[in-house]
């Protein structure tokens, strides 16, 4: 009989407080103690900056180099963004990440009749290059990382950024930072999508090779659990779709006969980290160790760089309630915690306030100051991994990595990813799991604090005066339509014209890179809008 089993019986009530899982359903015990951790834990977890990276990617993490603090903003027109930015960055944030409309991530321009009512509503509207220019004036691109949260325009938008980075004089091999560019989890998660699978991921891998290339140090794709994870599914299903989704484009790649080691350090990774503190952190410890090893077994690269799961974090959106809004506060701390803990290299804190609309410069600022308290006044930034060899932390992460392998094999029993999207099987997963989740708040089995627990009465704010952000009378929709037809007027017409021919040749071309010809569309003063139209026609859009 173990230790723990002797301890049972001299406490039976232990026994009886009945069953408590994690949000993945994962049991967990009363007590935990080494026994409940098989052998071999650091053979498992490695040592912090060697494979498979479960005590993170870099010898000294934070103790070296803190996490990039980004504030994920954008709103109305590029000067609007351009000043919160520069805000942002005098209050001591430390990169850059862009929030773009929906017309934009949708590809269409702001004058479209598709657009009316939504330009700069949900981020910034950018239709040319000349909007990415005035995002990034007075900010030195060779000096700052940028994050882009867009995929079905991504490689335009890049090409928006490299032809602004030649505008400063920065070339391409200087440019830092990561565009999201991960089409697959659309279909399922955000469904900003137009084009049909198969073009999407030829535009998708474009990027990628061109950015293996040509752009060093840029991160070519952010392969985004966060969204799945924000539309219901949990844990463990995070984990698998995410890494499912990486090996899709992981293949294309390697089809095209691109050596792994030229672009899979350059795979970043998107994670949400919600409130059940411990099994968030044991998620990306799990993560980063899964990764390692299904890129090692299937590719065998000489880099040791291509089995780094290298991650951003923004905390937990779902979680905020509009109801007693300053409680968010105390979330979005939880949330950076378990980021910091689980080793996260890049991180952004949800303002207090997103649960009823775009951040305002006080919120933004209140969720900036928490990344700050935590990395200047906890501690927790002092010793790499300290939850390692915590018996409960260990043991969440063997479960989360056993349960999401054998979810990849069986995913891939099923046909595959990209199969399993199109049939909407994956879609469903993560709905059933939306639906528990929601069923569990209704039944008062998930408490939320200020909804069905605690909750006053007579207060929606807790006491706060709180007063809803306003867009005014929307006058800037009107503005960035007439910069547009501006910017239309003074390019050379024939030039853009030319362009956007020769964009709508190549689609029809698998094996040419549309990267260049993205570039020189920028360059002429093609809009997000007419690229996107060419491709329409060439590929059709994607209708579930």
């Amino acid at each position: 009989m173990g230790r723990k089993e002797e301890w049972l019986g001299r406490h039976p009530r232990a026994r009886e407080v009945g069953e408590v899982t994690t949000d993945s359903g994962i049991p967990i015990e009363v007590v935990y103690t080494s026994e409940d951790v098989a052998p071999g834990a650091e053979e498992r977890n490695g040592m912090p900056g060697e494979p498979p990276f479960g005590r993170g990617v870099y010898p000294t993490m934070y103790r070296g180099r803190l996490w990039t603090m980004r504030m994920y903003s954008g709103m109305e027109t590029a000067i609007d963004t351009n000043r919160r930015f520069r805000f942002l960055l005098d209050q001591g944030q430390t990169g850059l990440s862009v929030a773009f409309d929906l017309p934009t991530q949708m590809g269409f321009d702001a004058d479209a009749p598709e657009a009316r009512f939504e330009v700069g509503r949900t981020g910034v509207s950018v239709c040319s290059v000349h909007d990415m220019v005035d995002i990034f004036d007075g900010i030195a691109l060779d000096e700052i990382s940028t994050s882009f949260t867009i995929n079905a325009t991504a490689p335009i938008i890049l090409a928006f950024y490299i032809v602004a980075g030649e505008r400063q004089g920065v070339s391409p091999a200087k440019l830092r930072g990561t565009i999201q560019n991960d089409i697959l989890k659309e279909y399922v998660a955000r469904k900003t999508y137009i084009f049909p699978p198969a073009p999407s991921l030829r535009f998708l891998t474009d990027a990628m090779e061109y950015c293996a290339s040509e752009l060093p140090k840029f991160n070519s794709v952010s392969v985004c659990g966060y969204h799945m994870r924000q539309a219901g599914c949990d844990a463990v299903q995070e984990v698998a779709f995410t890494l499912a989704n990486a090996l899709v484009y992981v293949q294309a790649l390697v089809e095209r006969g691109i050596e792994v080691d030229a672009f899979a350090p350059r795979i970043s990774f998107n994670l949400a980290t919600m409130s059940e503190l411990f099994e968030e952190v044991a998620k990306h410890r799990a993560c980063r160790r899964l990764w390692a090893r299904l890129i090692s077994e299937r590719y065998q690269p000489q880099d040791e760089r291509s089995l780094m799961m290298r991650f951003f974090s923004g905390g937990d959106g779902l979680s905020l309630t509009a109801v007693e809004p300053l409680n968010n506060i105390v979330r979005v701390t939880i949330h950076q915690l378990g980021s910091i803990l689980g080793g996260a290299q890049a991180m952004h804190a949800v303002a207090y306030d997103e649960a009823i609309g775009l951040p305002t410069e006080e919120s933004s600022l209140v969720a900036l100051r928490t990344q700050q308290i935590l990395a200047s006044e906890t501690g927790v930034t002092k010793t790499v991994d300290p939850l390692a060899g915590s018996y409960y932390v260990e043991h969440l992460t063997d479960e989360i990595e056993a349960r999401a392998a054998t979810l990849i094999v069986d995913i891939e029993k099923r046909g595959g990813m990209t199969h399993l999207i199109e049939s909407g099987w994956v879609e469903e997963q993560i709905e059933l799991k939306a639906y528990e989740r929601e069923l569990a708040i209704a039944k008062g089995e998930a408490k939320v604090v200020g909804v069905n627990a605690y909750s006053q009465t007579g207060s929606d704010t807790g006491g706060a005066d709180f007063t809803l952000p306003t867009f005014g009378d929307s006058s800037f929709e009107q503005r960035q339509m007439e910069r547009l037809g501006a910017q239309r007027a003074q390019r050379d017409q024939e030039a853009a014209d030319k362009a956007l021919e020769t964009i709508g040749i190549q689609a029809t071309e698998p094996r040419i890179n549309l990267m260049p010809a993205l570039i020189e569309a920028a360059r002429a003063g093609a809009t997000v809008g007419e690229i996107s139209d060419v491709l329409r026609v060439v590929w059709g859009t994607h209708r579930r």
